[in-house]
């Protein structure tokens, strides 16, 4: 199944050479063209806006066209925003990751004494879903500190923290009530103080009634039979934490911008949003950071709330990203946006002839050079092949080196030079002998490590 999509890509990619990628990508969005809920689409290369677009309509009663500035609710994309608060409170000193949660909501429940902000970030923290928690006959909207209130009331756990993964809105709704109680401010208003105003998002900003107004609103719509219904605003859709954020393509430039730079937080806490928290068992999502999802060389998110689909890709090593923003419930924009990054090469596969390095290995025998490790994190070393080369004497040109996270356990061996270069053995689904590191054994291995 991924030989034929990865097909399918170089098909796209082939075909849009003929009809330039502008045409190319406007065929894909033909439904989201006309008096219909539109979309917004960016992409970005080396920090320049290669492609932008708007489709359709932000308003339908109002005939308002979308457009670049048009500003989406971005739903579980607002959980990178609510990340980096944290890690901007870390860099303060004013708590750290691993405080116990109670610590800053002591009105918690006992089972959750051992839950830390860390595992809310990497959903591995067992906490009960909220929205199974409201009445059937829920009419009025619910906030981040009623999150907390149903919370309170369950004295159990889906799992030991920090034992397994399972998505939780319910996290990061206590994680923006832990930015409010560290820093003072509600957390709206410290989003606007400590991002979106610094940044240049002028636009952007957590959605509250009491609040300023979203500015060239984009609401949400659902296709009901053959016409579309304002589905704009669910129960659920005052809770900020976990997804009430309004943007636009136009500010998330600028949100992208800040990944490449300190501006806004450290190359540490930057490298630690993005690092393998946790393995994942959902698709293209082979571990989560803090408020992103990981797959190969992609860092990405989507979101989808009533009315509105978005997803934000990012190729870092490319410096490449794709924004789809839309408001309508269907179809979910993941694929699309993956077959636009392809146009512009953007894969998360791994590259040719990559090598997986392991760390924290132990040698099972100084003669031998073989070792045998289980690793949470791994390095992926690409290299050049002058010449093939069968047995344990083998040796190759190192090229260059990209740091990633992908949680691979494996048996295998060590160069020469004692590098960790790390090749499966026989017995750990590889059918290649132990030492014997040939071309063709690695491209097997970079293509089990892909997608």
């Amino acid at each position: 199944m991924k030989a034929t999509w990865l097909l399918g890509m170089a098909m796209m990619s082939t075909g849009a050479h003929a009809a330039t990628r502008e045409e190319t990508i406007d065929a894909w969005m033909r439904d989201y063209t006309g008096q219909v809920p539109g979309a917004s689409v960016l992409v970005l290369e080396g920090g320049d806006a290669v492609f932008q677009r708007s489709y359709g309509l932000a308003d339908l009663e109002a005939g308002v066209a979308s457009s670049p500035t048009t500003n989406y609710r971005l739903a579980s994309v607002s959980k990178q925003f609510t990340a980096a608060s944290v890690l901007l409170l870390v860099e303060d000193g004013v708590l750290t990751l691993d405080d116990p949660v109670r610590r800053w909501l002591p009105t918690l429940p006992v089972a959750t004494e051992t839950i830390t902000l860390r595992h809310l970030l990497s959903h591995t923290s067992g906490l009960i879903d909220y929205e199974d928690l409201l009445p059937p006959d829920q009419a009025h909207q619910i906030h981040d500190a009623d999150v907390l209130r149903l919370l309170e009331r369950e004295d159990r756990l889906y799992f030991p923290a920090g034992s397994d993964y399972r998505y939780s809105n319910s996290g990061y709704a206590l994680l923006a009530l832990v930015v409010e109680r560290a820093s003072g401010q509600r957390f709206a208003a410290f989003l606007q103080a400590r991002i979106f105003s610094p940044l240049g998002m002028r636009a952007t900003l957590a959605r509250e009634d009491e609040g300023p107004p979203v500015t060239d609103r984009a609401f949400g719509y659902t296709l009901v039979g053959d016409r579309w219904e304002r589905t704009d605003q669910s129960t659920t859709s005052a809770v900020l934490g976990d997804g009430g954020i309004y943007s636009s393509i136009t500010d998330l430039a600028k949100w992208d911008a800040v990944w490449y730079d300190d501006r806004l937080l450290s190359a540490p806490s930057r490298a630690l949003a993005v690092q393998a928290s946790t393995a994942t068992p959902e698709p293209d999502v082979a571990h989560y950071g803090f408020g992103w999802r990981l797959q190969g060389r992609m860092q990405w998110h989507s979101g989808e709330s009533i009315g509105f689909r978005n997803v934000l890709l990012r190729f870092p090593a490319q410096r490449l990203t794709v924004i789809v923003l839309s408001n309508r419930d269907a179809p979910e924009p993941y694929r699309l946006a993956r077959q636009i990054a392809a146009l512009w090469n953007g894969t998360p596969d791994l590259p040719p002839h990559a090598l997986l390095t392991t760390t924290n290995v132990r040698r099972k025998s100084r003669n031998t050079g073989h070792f045998h490790g289980s690793t949470a994190f791994i390095i992926v070393t690409s290299f050049t092949f002058p010449r093939e080369r069968r047995g344990p004497d083998a040796s190759y040109q190192r090229k260059g080196v990209v740091a990633m996270g992908l949680g691979v356990a494996a048996d295998g061996v060590i160069d020469g030079a004692g590098t960790g270069l790390g090749l499966p053995s026989p017995s750990r689904r590889h059918p290649v002998g132990r030492g014997r590191r040939t071309p063709e054994a690695f491209d097997s291995l970079a293509a089990t490590a892909g997608p």
